[in-house]
């Protein structure tokens, strides 16, 4: 039996998510974050080192990270189902978004989120204008750049394709979900209609739905 050590709005809903879309029995473990922090709780050093989520067990086995989780779980319970035949272009193309996603479309949004939250920090009041200048600067002259570039990518991709490994949907758009989610949360930018459209389409899933009715509210930060 697959067990899902759930983090509260995180990652992990797309593993619980992709179990819904293949059918899988699971158990579901749930972890809150710290209210003040929003970081994971300790117990989940427990199940592994870094204390972080997504990570499953299954007998001996742990398994961590959000790529490495959903190809474990296509090859063990896929039998073929939602990822490209191999050596087919569309299969090229799922294993690029399902790296990129967390390799290249991330990264400017944890930056995101750190900068806007920077001023709201403990800092002495005399620093606060210093930081809240440093804060902006750094989103407008780096992150937001970025940020509009990776937005521009995705539109023209979803204009080729309805799904970003090609026709048919793929696990690699559960994977691409979590940043187009966080985009829309935190980027305080306007979405292209095409990725707004993506959005309404995984929203509307039943697996999608099976997999919030079980893991609950999935709000992320902005």
């Amino acid at each position: 039996m697959i067990i899902v050590h759930h983090l509260s709005n995180s990652r992990s809903q797309r593993v619980l998510w992709l179990l819904e879309e293949l059918g899988c029995e699971y158990q579901l473990l749930k972890y809150q974050r710290d209210p003040h922090t929003l970081l994971a709780p300790p117990e989940l050093r427990r199940v592994h080192p870094l204390g972080k989520s997504p990570v499953i067990t299954e007998g001996a086995r742990t398994v961590a990270e959000s790529g490495a989780i959903i190809e474990y779980l296509l090859d063990t319970r896929g039998n073929g189902r939602l990822r490209p035949a191999a050596g087919s272009e569309a299969r090229l193309r799922f294993t690029y978004w399902l790296h990129y996603a967390e390799g290249s479309a991330m990264p400017p949004l944890l930056l995101k989120l750190v900068f806007q939250r920077l001023p709201r920090g403990p800092v002495p009041a005399l620093l606060r204008p210093l930081v809240r200048r440093i804060a902006a600067r750094a989103q407008t002259s780096f992150i937001d750049p970025q940020l509009q570039t990776h937005i521009a990518w995705w539109e023209s991709e979803l204009t080729r394709y309805p799904w970003f490994a090609g026709e048919e949907f793929t696990a690699a758009d559960i994977q691409m979900s979590f940043p187009l989610e966080a985009a829309a949360a935190r980027s305080g930018m306007a979405l292209g209609e095409k990725v707004r459209g993506f959005l309404v389409r995984v929203h509307a899933r039943s697996a999608y739905q099976r997999a919030l009715a079980a893991g609950g509210e999935f709000r992320l930060p902005a």
